[in-house]
């Protein structure tokens, strides 16, 4: 068994924030130079549960106010990847083999000057609404099957909002 293989998995959350067309946003990362798009996301602190997590995170990220925000669903599983090898000691101090994730769907409120990637503690370099068939083709390879899973675990919200916005 590989060094990999026993390290646990970091607790996260991740959000899928629909507009008013059904467009999903996505954010370039700060700190890579790949044409990788990517939805809010990140690690569970302390205290915290997964929904308010998300919550957090889409502020930090996004600056979207939690009051633009309403939640249409939750994933009914963890959802999980594996980093690659080579980056398995590189990110997280070492202390992580990939995520494991509860994913939200909200809806977002607001208008398009709402959201500020500008924050205290920015992540992303650029962002924009994309079509939701779309995410698998825009993220990193390895986080394509985690994807294409939060895809069909909000198959069916997706479906009937495509139907209200028709």
């Amino acid at each position: 068994m590989s060094a990999t293989a026993t390290l646990p998995y970091r607790p996260c959350a991740g959000v899928m924030i629909l507009n008013r067309e059904g467009k999903v946003f996505v954010g370039q990362r700060l700190d890579s130079t790949l044409e990788a798009w990517q939805m809010p996301q990140g690690g569970i602190d302390d205290g915290e549960d997964a929904l308010q997590a998300a919550i957090r995170e889409v502020g930090e990220e996004t600056g979207i106010p939690r009051e633009m925000l309403a939640l249409v669903a939750e994933a009914p599983d963890e959802l999980f990847y594996d980093l690659p090898e080579e980056l398995v000691g590189k990110l997280w101090k070492g202390k992580w083999r990939g995520q494991r994730q509860r994913w939200f769907l909200f809806a977002f409120g607001g208008a398009d000057s709402d959201v500020n990637i500008d924050t205290a503690h920015p992540e992303f370099r650029a962002w924009k609404w994309a079509d939701p068939a779309d995410l698998p083709a825009m993220i990193v390879p390895f986080k394509r099957a985690l994807y294409e899973a939060v895809l069909a675990a909000f198959d069916e919200p997706l479906q009937r909002r495509d139907k209200a916005t028709a």
